[in-house]
C-alpha cells in the first residue's frame, strides 16, 4: 500500500515525514479500491490517519476501511508509534457517516447485494471495536460534520476533540435505519436521556455543545490543531507508562491550546430543555414518549417558570418522530435500553446482526433512496407506516441473528477484553460525581462548584457543567444543597 507524503487537513500535518518503518504491511486493498482515500504520515510518534474523500465529505467505505485495519494492527506492535490521530481532509468534515447510497443500491439486487452490505457493516464494526479497545493513545480530530460512520471512528477514543465546526448527528432513523458504530454501547451511557433522544430525533449538535453534551472530550478552536499535532509529535513517553499516565500527559499538552469557551453558544441540553428530555424519553415503549411529548406541549407556566420554549420544542420533536421510520424507532428504543447491558464486544457483535436484518428491510432502500439519492430529496414511503402497525415480534426479531449468519469475529487487542464501561474519561464532569459530593452534605453551591473546579484543576468548561447540575438537580442553598431523586 503505497504512503502518500500530501496531507490536505493542515491540522494534522504539522512536520510530517514519510514513515519508512512500516512499509512492511501487507495491503487488504481489492481490485477498484481508491489508493488515495486514506493517507498515512507520521509527526515523530504520532501516526497519523486522514480521511481523504473531501468531495464525498471523508464518507467512509470498505476500501478506507480495508486501508486503515492493517495499519492499526501494525501500529499497535510499532515501538516507533507513540499515539494515533485521525482527522479529515478539508475543512468541511471529519466524516459524514458510511456510503449508505451504495450498499442501498446494492441490496436491490436481492440476497447477493444484502450479503455484501453486511459485510461491509461486519469490516466497519471491526474496525470500531478495534479502536475501542486499542492499546495506545487514540486522538479524533472531530472538526467538521461527524455523523454516522464518522462517529464510529472518533466516539470510541479516549480522547475526542471537536472544535467550532463539530456537527454531530446519528440520523439513522431519518433513513430507516439505527443508530449503529457502538451507538448501543456509548448513546445510553450519555448523561439522563440524552442517548435517547438523540438517538430516535437525529437531533444535531454543534461546536462547544458535543463538549457539553459528552460527545467530546475536549473543545478547542480548528485554527490551534495543526500547532497542537506538532506538540504532540514532541511528547515522550516511557516504556513502564501506562495508558493513564500517556493520556494524562496528552490531557495536559491539549490544555495548553485551551482558548476558552465561546460565549455565544449557551449549553443546549440544559436547564429545563434537560428536565423535559428526560421526563419524555424515560419510557421504554414509543407510544408513552409520544404521549409524553404531547403532555409537554400543553404544560402551562407557573409563577416562576415560562415554559413557551419547551412547548415549542416539544411540537417540533413530536413532528420529527412521526416522520421518522416508525420500525427504525422501535428498534432504536429498544436498541437503547437493551446497550445498557451490553459489553463493547457484544455491542458491535449485536448491531451486525440488527444491521444485517435492516439490509433486507423495505425501509432502509426507500429511506435512503428518498433523502440521499433523489434530487431533490423526497419523503419515504415507510413499511409499515405507522407506529401502532409495527408489532414486537417484528422487533424483537431484529435482535436475534439472521439463520446461517456467524458471530461476528472481533479484532480488539488482546488483553483489552470486553469492558461495560469506558475505561478512559476525560471529558467533563458527570452528574454522579457531583451528586457524590452533594450527598456528603453541608455544600453550599459554591463549594460545590469550587470543589469539583479544583479536582479537575480548573478546566474549562467544568464550572459551567456543575452549575448546570446543580441547579436542576439540587434545591436548598446556605443551609447546604440536598440532591433532588429525578422521577
Amino acid at each position: 500500500m503505497p504512503l502518500r507524503a500530501k496531507i490536505l487537513n493542515p491540522a494534522i500535518a504539522g512536520h510530517s515525514t514519510r514513515m519508512a518503518s512500516d512499509d512492511s504491511i501487507i495491503s487488504k486493498e481489492q481490485p477498484g479500491d481508491d489508493p488515495d482515500d486514506v493517507l498515512f504520515n507520521s509527526v515523530y510518534g504520532v501516526r497519523t490517519i486522514e480521511l481523504n474523500r473531501p468531495k464525498k465529505l471523508n464518507s467512509l467505505n470498505a476500501s478506507m476501511a480495508r486501508k486503515i485495519i492493517p495499519r492499526l494492527l501494525e501500529w499497535q506492535k510499532s515501538q516507533l508509534a507513540s499515539m494515533i490521530l485521525i482527522g479529515g481532509a478539508g475543512p468541511k468534515a471529519f466524516c459524514a457517516g458510511g456510503d449508505v447510497a451504495e450498499l442501498a443500491k446494492q441490496n436491490t439486487s436481492g440476497p447477493e447485494g444484502q450479503a455484501a452490505s453486511t459485510a461491509y457493516f461486519g469490516l466497519e464494526y471491526q474496525l470500531d471495536h478495534l479502536i475501542a479497545t486499542y492499546p495506545k493513545p487514540y486522538i479524533a480530530y472531530m472538526d467538521g460534520i461527524t455523523m454516522g460512520g464518522g462517529v464510529g471512528l472518533s466516539m470510541h477514543a479516549p480522547i475526542r476533540i471537536a472544535t467550532e465546526r463539530t456537527l454531530f448527528a446519528m440520523p439513522e432513523t431519518t433513513i430507516g435505519f439505527f443508530p449503529d458504530v457502538g451507538a448501543s454501547f456509548f448513546m445510553p451511557r450519555l448523561e439522563g436521556k440524552i442517548g435517547t433522544y438523540l438517538a430516535l430525533t437525529s437531533e444535531r449538535l454543534t461546536g462547544v455543545n458535543t463538549f457539553y453534551a459528552g460527545i467530546a472530550t475536549h473543545y478547542i478552536d480548528s485554527s490551534t490543531l495543526s500547532s497542537l499535532t506538532s506538540r504532540l509529535g514532541e511528547l515522550e513517553f516511557k516504556d513502564y507508562d501506562d495508558m493513564h499516565t500517556r493520556l494524562a500527559t496528552i490531557n495536559a499538552t491539549i490544555a495548553e491550546y485551551d482558548t476558552g469557551l465561546p460565549h455565544d453558544q449557551p449549553m443546549l441540553l440544559a436547564g429545563e430543555l434537560r428536565k423535559a428530555i428526560d421526563r419524555c424519553f424515560k419510557y421504554d415503549t414509543m407510544e408513552e414518549i409520544i404521549s409524553a411529548l404531547e403532555q409537554e406541549t400543553q404544560r402551562p407556566d407557573d409563577q416562576d417558570i415560562d415554559y413557551t420554549n419547551i412547548r415549542e420544542w416539544a411540537t417540533r420533536t413530536l413532528k420529527t418522530l412521526h416522520e421518522r421510520s416508525p420500525t427504525s424507532l422501535k428498534v432504536t428504543l429498544q436498541e437503547m435500553r437493551k446497550g445498557r447491558h451490553w459489553s463493547i464486544a457484544e455491542a458491535f457483535q449485536r448491531e451486525y446482526n440488527i444491521a444485517a436484518r435492516f439490509m433486507s428491510h423495505p425501509d432502509f432502500i426507500s429511506g435512503v433512496s428518498a433523502r440521499l439519492i433523489h434530487k431533490p430529496p423526497t419523503k419515504p414511503i415507510w413499511s409499515p407506516p405507522t407506529l401502532s402497525e409495527v408489532t414486537d415480534s417484528q422487533v424483537n426479531k431484529f435482535f436475534t441473528a439472521p439463520q446461517g449468519q456467524e458471530r461476528l469475529e472481533l479484532l480488539g487487542a488482546r488483553g483489552q477484553g470486553p469492558y461495560y464501561e469506558y475505561p478512559f474519561k476525560l471529558g467533563l464532569p458527570r452528574e454522579e460525581e457531583v451528586e457524590a459530593v452533594v450527598r456528603k452534605g453541608g455544600m453550599t453551591r459554591r463549594k460545590v462548584v469550587n470543589k469539583i473546579e479544583a479536582e479537575y484543576k480548573g478546566r474549562t468548561g467544568v464550572k459551567e457543567k456543575v452549575r448546570d447540575i446543580v441547579s436542576r438537580c439540587c434545591r436548598g442553598e446556605e443551609e447546604g444543597l440536598v440532591w433532588i431523586e429525578q422521577k
